[in-house]
């Protein structure tokens, strides 16, 4: 502590005299001292954070330890500013503001020593050396617990709240009973607005405890879009706000420059309520891409890409069903007629586009076509199979690592 290895035996003696004195002046020195901080400081006059009572009474408290620490009476200690240094961060004050009233309350102790040292019966140089040495020691032992406590309580405060809006983020993505009846108390905490338009993010992390989008938060604030976001141990995962129709494509640029791995957005929505089931179209949107490539892709919110991505278990029962013949092949021949099969889709049902994407002749397209049709007992020029078809070509794309599973057992 600076306080006790700046006092030698005799100069505290001399320290302890004068401080008897300036102790009678206590009350005059409380009002001097809260008046000068009001007048200096506005966050004081306008009782921003603590009342004028309410800093009188601080101011009192820590001009009488000052006096008792200086007479000798008690050892030194810090626990008077430790608990101001607390009780201001959790007000949320400001600590240099904090740090300012601290140095004028000393400052006015020290002036009343000067005035005593340099008239009477007190005037005494050495007395006055002694007593500024005391008192400048004690405002850097003020200053350094007032800081430390000070900074700890507000990192305590800063992982409460944290703690917090990570679990009402949680409770977002989670939708259902998890948000009922607190999902006003959600968009106010995380400053998101109910009725909102949003779109939600998922991005693939490259490992454990890594965000695939460093700071995203705060560069989306940057741009003025609030935005909330969870790590989880596979995803990152944000709802963004679209506060205007530019922001759609703001977003999407951001997300490009920052990419690391595979990105999912969902689409465009409304309604906060509404993050959960956004939030499986944008990791549907995800899992389309090959697994280990870099890139993006928003979710096309077709109706049959909504119906598709809308029921799950439904539509791998639908794959399954449809393409169970080709799904029980051996891996070779199963792959070449899927693969077929979705180019022929992909190419609008023409033999000629769909042998030029997969670098074959024409009749060997058409001869596997001719397969699939005979395998799968259904017609690709019947609308109906066509549909079915074309229904669990996107569950499965969807949903790839189900293509492995056993057919499901027969109601009969």
């Amino acid at each position: 502590m600076h306080y006790r290895t700046v006092l030698r035996e005799g100069s505290a003696a001399v320290v302890a005299e004068l401080a008897v004195e300036v102790e009678k002046q206590l009350p005059g020195l409380v009002d001097s001292t809260v008046e000068q901080i009001r007048a200096e400081m506005p966050v004081y006059h306008d009782a921003q954070f603590v009342s004028p009572a309410e800093l009188r009474t601080s101011v009192r408290n820590n001009l009488e330890y000052v006096m008792r620490t200086l007479r000798g009476t008690e050892e030194p200690d810090l626990a008077q500013a430790r608990a101001t240094g607390r009780a201001r961060a959790l007000q949320g004050a400001p600590l240099p503001e904090l740090l300012r009233a601290y140095r004028i309350g000393l400052t006015e102790v020290w002036n009343r020593f000067v005035e005593l040292t340099a008239s009477g019966e007190h005037q005494d140089l050495r007395g006055l050396v002694a007593a500024t040495s005391a008192i400048w020691a004690l405002i850097d032992d003020y200053a350094e617990a007032l800081t430390t406590t000070y900074r700890d309580t507000t990192a305590e405060v800063m992982l409460a709240h944290q703690s917090r809006r990570s679990a009402l983020v949680e409770a977002l993505f989670a939708g259902g009973a998890a948000t009922e009846g607190t999902l006003w108390d959600i968009a106010r905490v995380l400053e998101l607005s109910l009725d909102g338009t949003y779109v939600v993010v998922a991005a693939e992390t490259p490992r454990v405890g890594h965000e695939p989008l460093p700071q995203i938060e705060n560069r989306l604030r940057d741009r003025h879009h609030a935005s909330a976001w969870r790590l989880t141990p596979d995803l990152q995962v944000g709802v963004v706000s679209m506060r205007d129709p530019s922001a759609s494509q703001v977003i999407i640029e951001l997300l490009r420059e920052n990419s690391m791995g595979r990105i999912g957005v969902s689409p465009v929505f409304t309604g906060l309520g509404n993050t959960s089931r956004a939030l499986h179209l944008a990791r549907v949107a995800l899992s389309s891409m090959t697994p280990g490539t870099t890139g993006m892709v928003q979710f096309n919110e077709s109706p049959l890409a909504g119906l598709v991505a809308s029921a799950p278990e439904a539509s791998v029962q639908l794959a399954h069903h449809v393409l169970r013949p080709i799904l029980d092949l051996p891996g070779d021949d199963r792959n070449v007629l899927l693969l077929t099969l979705r180019a022929w889709f992909e190419c609008q049902g023409s033999t000629k586009l769909t042998s030029e994407r997969m670098f074959c002749h024409p009749n060997t397209i058409r001869h596997r076509l001719k397969r699939i049709t005979e395998e799968l007992g259904r017609s690709l020029t019947d609308p109906a199979d066509i549909a079915e078809l074309g229904a669990a070509l996107r569950a499965l794309h969807m949903f790839p690592d189900t293509s492995h599973l056993p057919s499901p057992r027969s109601s009969s």
